[in-house]
């Protein structure tokens, strides 16, 4: 069978390619160029493997889809989740219609996620490496793509993947940054470049004035960066509020960040699993344990997700996701 993987230049994808190859499968290789430019590290795996390789340019694409989003969310007092969005919005869509032009059924990618049938649907599963596994970030994944879609590295970890590139001589790129479009992961000053200044107060819970803040957009609910002294405390402030409408930041104490549920809007319920009231285990952002959580089903297309155990530093603008063990069962963004 024919396959599409996408080649970033890295070695989870390089890895990936090989590891079909060696599956006997007709493999195409296919770099998307959206920001960095990794297409001549992608072009020379290829070229060491020994398969076709093919670039699309979706520059125009990854800035509106994206980086529009990343600037616009913030801009909200809300803090973005780029990967989630262009995985759902540009990554697998581009993939597929490559495929359909060149005649291949399936698609592939080096995310480390495991994706299974069970006879009446596809359901994606976490990795087996507990620290790498990124089932998180295609939690939106539609069954449509999931059908389609081969990720050979679910059943591996890291540090096996970086072992396997040494034995067969793949030489790769350095490992990709947190965000792609964020140079040296400084957000902050790539949003002052982008929204206009309009300062505002940081305030304490109780509406003193603290200091001042040159947008909101520099803020996200647990930082301590850019947060005005102590004056005297013996501990720290932290981000709990961003207030929108008043342009004020909100800070408190450590035990401010803590919070028993949360709501979810633009719900996805990827598995036919019937969550209403069940427990499940969510997970808040993608370095977030996920924890033991009860799900209401709203008659608006949102949820209510009730903890077990408050959480620390819930973030509108995050999607939460939702697992039943290690299947992946749904997901919502964070209101």
């Amino acid at each position: 069978m024919k396959v599409i993987c996408g080649m970033s230049g890295g070695v989870d994808s390089a890895v990936s390619a090989a590891l079909l190859l060696a599956q006997g499968y007709e493999v195409i290789g296919i770099t998307m160029k959206l920001w960095d430019d990794a297409v001549k590290e992608a072009q020379s795996i290829a070229t060491q493997l020994g398969i076709p390789h093919y670039v699309i340019d979706l520059s125009s694409e990854f800035k509106k889809e994206v980086v529009d989003y990343f600037v616009r969310e913030y801009s909200k007092g809300r803090t973005p989740n780029p990967c989630v969005q262009c995985n759902e919005r540009i990554k697998f869509e581009a993939l597929f219609k490559k495929a359909s032009e060149l005649g291949a059924e399936l698609i592939a990618t080096g995310h480390y996620a495991k994706i299974e049938s069970n006879g009446k649907e596809y359901v994606l599963k976490r990795g087996i490496d507990s620290e790498k596994e990124q089932s998180y970030f295609l939690a939106r994944l539609s069954q449509r793509v999931l059908s389609k879609t081969l990720l050979p590295l679910g059943d591996y970890t890291k540090t096996q993947t970086r072992e396997m590139a040494k034995e067969m001589g793949l030489i790769t790129k350095s490992e990709s940054q947190e965000v792609c479009f964020i140079p040296n992961n400084d957000y902050t000053e790539f949003l002052y470049e982008r929204i206009p200044l309009k300062e505002g107060d940081i305030v304490d819970k109780n509406g003193k004035v603290l200091g001042r803040h040159r947008g909101i957009w520099g803020y996200t609910i647990g930082q301590r960066k850019r947060i005005p002294p102590r004056g005297g405390r013996d501990k720290p402030f932290y981000v709990t509020h961003i207030d929108v409408d008043e342009n004020k930041v909100v800070v408190g104490d450590e035990e401010d960040l803590y919070s028993d549920s949360l709501i979810v809007d633009d719900l996805d319920l990827l598995s036919t699993v019937n969550c209403q009231l069940s427990t499940v285990m969510v997970k808040i952002r993608y370095r977030h344990k996920a924890a033991q959580a009860y799900i209401t089903l709203q008659n608006n297309g949102e949820a209510l997700v009730k903890f077990k155990e408050p959480q620390r530093a819930i973030t509108p603008g995050q999607l939460a996701v939702f697992y039943q063990e290690d299947i992946v069962i749904g997901s919502g963004w964070i209101k």
